[in-house]
């Protein structure tokens, strides 16, 4: 049987990388920006997990790291949320050039 080695791992994490990466700077809307924010912070996770079975399959810090970003994404997420949410009460629209204030 095949197993999954260390270098297809990494591939598949500098993928989502750099879709995450192309996805921040190219889009305009917050939501797919997040959502692009996400995608990096979980190419990240691919990464700690890979180097932690591969590198120190005894040890649990990968995986501890990996729990620690996902609660810390999950409160970046609903704080993000929120203030999206407030900025189109305000300005009806979430498109980051449409607003002058978040332009730059």
């Amino acid at each position: 049987m095949n197993e999954i080695s260390i270098t297809h791992i990494l591939f598949l994490s500098t993928a989502l990388f750099f879709i995450g990466v192309y996805g921040l700077l190219t889009r305009r809307n917050m939501i797919t920006m997040l959502m692009a924010v996400e995608l990096i912070l979980n190419s990240v996770n691919i990464n700690f997990v890979a180097f932690n079975k591969y590198l120190y399959p005894d040890n649990l810090d990968g995986l501890f790291f990996t729990i620690f970003i996902i609660a810390i994404a999950a409160a970046e997420a609903a704080v993000a949320i929120a203030i999206i949410i407030h900025i189109y009460r305000n300005h009806h629209s979430i498109d980051v050039e449409d607003n002058e204030e978040m332009k730059y």
